[in-house]
């Protein structure tokens, strides 16, 4: 068994802070759900990938936060890509076999791109909208008209906002508001906040405290679910690359990189570096 500790979806510019920290351990055979939460536990990392079953062009992973285990991880499957390049010789595509299905991912030594698993879109009800902004702590009026509220799955459940420009910024949400109701309703993933900086590129935050920490630096199953409401409801015109900001805020300025194809999976890219 070996512990690694990278750092996905860095920004282009070399940032030592850069991207979102998350823990890879490889040959994690002999190890226990319990023993493997209490590894993640202790690297403190939002989530950390246990790899099994290793071969040059498939393995098995399981993500674990502090907290529980989740389906999917994005930014941990990117930085589990690089580290297969560099530690184990993989093949251009290495078929990653997730809780939330069959993720193919294409690896080089720095970078990786996911092709995620189906997305799905659906319209957040009213009372949830309500909901989830007073534990934002942000108000009706701070959305975007023109994005409404939805449900998105990119390998986890994100209830999905757009704000209009300026709010970003001050999101100051309630913790322990969010975890309820991502507890309450099984959103494994973060809450994802957008705002639109143009056409195609977009910054984010997002709030996880059922991930053990306050907000996520970088999350590739939001991109992801992103990439997918966007051309669900046609705000997009694709096939097009998106760009999502995200982390600054946290003093972990990341970058993700987002494919949407006019039908199909989304592919979300990022680099990776050792930490």
């Amino acid at each position: 068994m070996e512990i690694l500790r990278y750092r996905a979806f860095t920004t282009a510019e070399p940032d030592p802070e850069s991207g979102n920290p998350a823990g890879v351990v490889l040959d994690a055979e002999e190890l226990g759900d319990a023993e493997m939460l209490a590894i993640a536990a202790d690297l403190g990392f939002s989530e950390t990938a246990f790899l099994t079953a290793i071969e040059p062009d498939a393995a098995r992973v399981r993500y674990f936060t502090p907290r529980a285990e989740i389906a999917f991880c994005g930014h941990a499957t990117i930085a589990s890509g690089v580290v297969l390049a560099r530690h184990r010789a993989a093949a251009e595509t290495v078929r990653l076999t997730t809780n939330a299905g069959l993720v193919p991912v294409e690896v080089t030594a720095d970078r990786a791109t996911l092709v995620a698993v189906d997305t799905e879109v659906q319209t957040l009800a009213d009372v949830l909208v309500a909901d989830v902004l007073r534990a934002l702590r942000l108000d009706a009026s701070d959305l975007d008209p023109a994005l409404p509220p939805a449900l998105v799955h990119g390998g986890n459940l994100h209830p999905l906002l757009a704000v209009r420009a300026g709010v970003l910024p001050r999101l100051d949400h309630d913790s322990d508001a969010v975890l309820r109701l991502q507890d309450a309703h099984g959103w494994d993933g973060t809450v994802p906040v957008v705002e639109r900086l143009s056409p195609t590129r977009f910054a984010s935050r997002n709030p996880f405290p059922r991930g053990g920490i306050r907000e996520d630096p970088a999350t590739g199953s939001a991109a992801a679910g992103l990439g997918a409401y966007l051309r669900a409801g046609g705000h997009v015109e694709a096939p097009v690359v998106i760009t999502v900001e995200q982390g600054a805020e946290v003093g972990r300025p990341s970058l993700l990189v987002v494919e949407i194809p006019r039908e199909g999976r989304i592919r979300v890219t990022g680099t990776a570096e050792e930490m």
